[in-house]
């Protein structure tokens, strides 16, 4: 992974987080959207976004720098936190790398990418999103609540700084927040703690509703209004479940191991709540609740570490130390592309190869033909989730926005510019409504208004918008 940060593959999300850094170096106060030229909100402007766009304020250093520096801590975080999670469920020394080793490799015998699930090829993709560092976070935040109501730290203190952390979570990604929420609440149902302990976790609770109330760069109670957008987009979390989680049954065999020895055992609280948010939204078609998913395998896969050494008897040990070895080793095979983010890809052996899928390019050669911080591009969605990270605008986002009220207008304005029956009078007027100085395409939308400025990979062409 530390090789995967130097490399820093660029795919999925990664422009939208390098634009939000963007926006907030030059501009910490009131940074606008981050991938169009409106004044409106984000969630994306969450307290750790706001850390490194001022780290990149202050010191100067680049966007994708600064990214790097993120998702070391991102990795120091996560590492970190599953180990001390771990040892709340067993002292058993090798329960954390297990535990590391089920969390990166048990899923499926099908590749699966998705922020905010910690496949290691998901993980190679992400380390430096924010999903991962709130993810770090959550697993201590479960560490820090297991031992607060098993009564090992009873201070006020304790109870108030669970309250803000978990805040930070939600703010931080609101999905991974989802999923440190059930883990939590299974934490308390387990313990069935005291009265007093409840009241103090109250405490905490009001005091992180009123962080989440009071953050100043966005509306985090906004969010539950969210449009269609968000549903058809996680439609896919409900494909082909087998094939991508099928090895985490495994951990579903062990979390019924240790219901039998535990009918509050607090992984298998944990699994239930997120088997049952994730189930409830395929029933009835909010999908976006399936980024509620982690909450079921993560329970899942740490169980299936942790019985290699919980198990009773010694024979029934190892006995499940071969079978969770087995599956590690589909599940490594089925990732083995990883390496190709790591080393060349003519350094792997064939059949390794094929796994690897090639990163996005990126448009660093645009800055090079004269696009500059601020200046606003016209381009389809591919090449507009890109653009904003090296500091220029797009006439629509390539990503959903709840919070852009005109963000349909502008997606049938880029569709309309780019149609074939549309006039050179309109497309003008396109332009000048939204102030667009360069367009990317390709040969096929030359117009006498445009000048060809660079020729970028894919057959792409930049030109510069004239008078």
């Amino acid at each position: 992974m530390l090789g995967v940060v130097v490399r820093l593959p660029w795919a999925g999300d990664l422009g939208m987080h390098a634009a939000t850094v963007q926006r907030l170096r030059h501009n910490l106060l009131h940074p606008g959207n981050p991938l169009v030229d409106a004044d409106t909100p984000s969630p994306y402007y969450s307290p750790w976004m706001v850390l490194l766009g001022t780290v990149a304020k202050v010191t100067g250093l680049s966007v994708f720098v600064v990214l790097r520096l993120a998702a070391l801590t991102g990795l120091g975080l996560l590492m970190t936190g599953v180990r001390r999670y771990v040892r709340t469920l067993t002292d058993h020394r090798s329960a954390p790398a297990l535990a590391f080793l089920a969390l990166l490799l048990l899923w499926g015998p099908v590749l699966f990418n998705w922020s905010g699930f910690l496949g290691l090829n998901s993980l190679a993709l992400t380390v430096s999103y924010p999903s991962v560092f709130a993810l770090g976070l959550a697993f201590h935040f479960w560490s820090w609540l297991t031992r607060t109501v098993r009564g090992e730290s009873g201070a006020w203190g304790a109870y108030l700084g669970l309250g803000v952390l978990w805040a930070l979570i939600l703010l931080c990604h609101q999905f991974t927040g989802v999923v440190a929420s059930l883990g939590g609440l299974a934490t308390v149902l387990a313990a069935w703690p005291a009265r007093a302990v409840l009241l103090r976790l109250g405490a905490g609770l009001l005091l992180g509703l009123g962080a989440l109330w009071l953050w100043p760069y966005y509306d985090f109670f906004a969010l539950f209004s969210a449009g269609a957008d968000l549903e058809a987009i996680h439609r896919p979390l409900y494909e082909d479940l087998a094939g991508r989680f099928g090895l985490v049954l495994l951990g579903v065999v062990a979390l019924g191991f240790r219901w039998r020895r535990d009918h509050r055992d607090p992984l298998v609280l944990f699994f239930l709540l997120g088997a049952l948010v994730f189930a409830a939204g395929g029933l009835t078609g909010h999908y976006s609740w399936g980024r509620a998913l982690p909450a079921a395998l993560v329970p899942a896969q740490l169980a299936a570490a942790v019985e290699v050494v919980s198990a009773g008897r010694a024979a029934v040990r190892r006995g499940w130390a071969c079978v969770l070895l087995a599956a590690l080793a589909v599940g490594a095979w089925t990732q083995a592309g990883t390496l190709g983010y790591v080393v060349p890809r003519d350094a792997l052996p064939g059949v390794v190869a094929e796994k690897y899928r090639e990163p996005w390019v990126g448009y660093q050669w645009m800055v090079r033909a004269g696009v500059r911080y601020g200046d606003v591009v016209m381009a389809r969605t591919f090449p507009a989730r890109q653009i904003p990270a090296y500091g220029a605008y797009t006439v629509a986002p390539g990503y959903p926005d709840v919070f852009l009220p005109d963000a349909g207008r502008r997606e049938a304005a880029v569709e309309r510019y780019f149609s074939a029956a549309a006039g050179d009078a309109e497309r003008r007027g396109i332009l000048r409504e939204y102030g667009v100085k360069w367009v990317v395409g390709g040969t096929s939308v030359k117009a006498p208004w445009l000048r060809k400025a660079a020729a970028g990979p894919g057959g792409q062409v930049l030109y510069r918008v004239v008078p």
